[in-house]
């Protein structure tokens, strides 16, 4: 079976918040991490089918739901769940903020991995947190998390929650078993409950690479969550659907409590589409990991040609973290946004010296934008 990811969709019609952001400019828009391409034909008929039913109530997640997800897990992850663990939310967004309020009080401390996207570096301040960054490190062109920090940091007493990313993002790393086992050890040994944002899980494009959910590893099952989503996967984040899988019952409770009131139902097609995705959507999904894998390898390839850039080839998602500290230039974002090409902005993340190209597009439109930034490039010689 064969799919187009070639194809080209025109977004500017439809109101999208990445490709409005430049409006009227001649700037490809490869900043926030959703995709260009149309999610597999099966989602798109379970959406045209539930809306000609004609009533778009309130819906609670149901039984085969459920079940699609614990069978999606355990294809993937060799994770085998039960129904009751999964808590959905609207967002994976929402569900790190709930993780705060949940395991938190005010003026507690939150570890945060850093470089990390804004809405998480800004959760724990908005949950009247203090945030403590653990910073990423480079080790032979793969990011890791600087194990040393984390131990000393969480040895604070005022330490409650540390929040990661797994696979990293912006990094692209993929935690191997002995890292996450490191990382359980420090967060068990200092009583630090441990959140996993996973919501680029199913986006693994180095083949020597297994993500491992942090609740799978046994010696932090009761204290750990893993946040997991289709929305990256399948390109459907607009639909608002996401899942907490929380092995614990009572840190399952606590995490429902603090949702109450607060968070609202994942609405009904997000559900529906999130089935779909889960029980019809592998083909579709392996031929995008390939098309994916393609579109890095030939951005690393260019890149790598360009003096004063250096980008690590990620071993997961579809964001190109690139390092710009040597090119020369006092404002990064700039130099790529006159080149005619829209990354997110590194200092967004806090590095303002990098930038993060998605390349979940089309290979034309990534040509496209190559070939702009290696013309800009060539201005900095003359």
């Amino acid at each position: 079976m064969s799919f187009d990811f070639d194809r080209v969709i025109d977004r500017k019609p439809t109101h999208s918040f990445k490709w409005d952001k430049y409006k009227g400019q001649d700037v490809i828009p490869m900043w926030v991490a959703d995709a260009e391409f149309s999610p597999p034909q099966e989602v798109i008929d379970a959406i045209k089918e539930r809306t000609e039913h004609g009533i778009l109530g309130y819906t609670l997640p149901y039984d085969e739901l459920n079940q699609s997800v614990c069978d999606w897990v355990a294809k993937q992850h060799n994770w085998h769940i039960l129904p009751d663990w999964i808590v959905w939310t609207p967002g994976v967004v929402p569900a790190f903020n709930v993780a705060c309020k949940a395991y938190c009080e005010p003026s507690d401390k939150v570890l945060i991995q850093v470089p990390n996207y804004p809405p998480l570096l800004k959760a724990p301040s908005l949950n009247q947190c203090e945030r403590v960054d653990i910073p990423s490190v480079l080790v032979e062109g793969r990011w890791t998390l600087d194990m040393a920090e984390l131990e000393k940091q969480a040895a604070d007493p005022k330490c409650k929650l540390f929040i990661m990313c797994n696979p990293m993002n912006p990094g692209g790393s993929v935690m191997t078993e002995a890292e996450l086992k490191q990382v359980a050890d420090i967060c068990l040994r200092h009583h630090v409950l441990l959140c996993s944002d996973e919501i680029h899980c199913d986006l693994i494009l180095d083949e020597n690479a297994k993500h491992i959910p942090a609740p799978a590893i046994a010696e932090i099952s009761s204290r750990s969550i893993s946040l997991m989503a289709p929305s990256k996967t399948f390109n459907i984040a607009g639909l608002g659907a996401s899942f907490a899988i929380i092995p614990d019952s009572r840190v399952r409770m606590q995490f429902r409590n603090a949702a109450m009131g607060i968070v609202p139902w994942v609405q009904v097609l997000g559900l529906v589409a999130t089935e779909a995705a889960f029980e019809k959507g592998h083909d579709w999904h392996q031929a995008l990991i390939e098309y994916l894998r393609a579109n890095r390898d030939y951005l690393y390839q260019e890149i790598s040609q360009l003096k004063g850039m250096k980008m690590s080839k990620a071993e997961a998602t579809f964001l190109a973290w690139i390092d710009c500290s040597e090119l020369g230039v006092e404002d990064v974002q700039s130099f790529f946004e006159e080149a005619g090409v829209g990354p997110s902005p590194g200092r967004d993340f806090g590095e303002p010296q990098y930038a993060r190209i998605n390349f979940a597009c089309t290979r034309a439109q990534l040509e496209q934008a190559v070939e702009r930034i290696k013309t800009a490039h060539r201005q900095l010689d003359k």
